[in-house]
């Protein structure tokens, strides 16, 4: 397996399974097929089971987990991987990928795992220009409508817990959306 192709897979995990530890694979199917529109529902289907028989989710059906924590791997914007290499993976190897100096840093021994942060303290760990101007945007909302920085910050936070996949700038754009503020300054704080 050449590297960007368990790359694909690595990443496709990391998305799947961001902010949980397991997934009933009807669930992974529909993430692949209807929320991220990768596959169609039966080639859907065919890859969960093809990622399960090449070792690469473990677990019955109804609770199944990457055979790795793939939670470091980033995706870059507008990145979607290969339909082939998800309905035929080739199997699980632990060394296909050389882990980062960052990655190495933040393994822990399995008796002193860290529980997971809450969503508002989450670190962005992205390399989008747009994540350091949250702040700012989070001053804006609250000030162009009203409310308490404290409430803006509650209400993003439900965005990001219940969209999982939006970035915090995002989830405050929605907020900021939502109370009817002019986006195109929301777009211009965001610059």
């Amino acid at each position: 397996m050449t590297e960007s192709e368990s790359e694909d897979i690595r990443r496709v995990l990391a998305i799947c399974f961001r902010g949980v530890s397991e997934l009933d694979a009807l669930d992974i199917e529909r993430i692949l097929s209807l929320d991220m529109g990768w596959l169609k529902p039966d080639e859907a289907t065919t890859a969960v089971q093809a990622l399960i028989k090449a070792g690469w989710l473990t677990g019955a059906q109804e609770s199944l987990s990457p055979i790795e924590d793939f939670s470091s791997f980033s995706t870059p914007l507008g990145w979607f991987p290969r339909p082939q290499r998800l309905l035929n993976p080739d199997p699980f190897s632990r060394f296909d990928v050389e882990p980062t100096e960052e990655v190495k840093e933040t393994t822990l021994p399995p008796s002193k795992e860290k529980k997971p942060a809450p969503v508002s303290k989450l670190k962005q760990e992205t390399n989008d220009p747009r994540a350091t101007t949250t702040r700012r945007l989070l001053k804006y909302i609250a000030r162009a409508s009203g409310l308490e920085a404290e409430e803006v910050q509650r209400r993003a936070t439900r965005k990001q817990r219940a969209l999982v996949h939006v970035t915090g700038w995002m989830a405050l754009a929605l907020v900021a959306r939502d109370q009817g503020l002019d986006m195109d300054s929301v777009i211009q704080a965001l610059s």
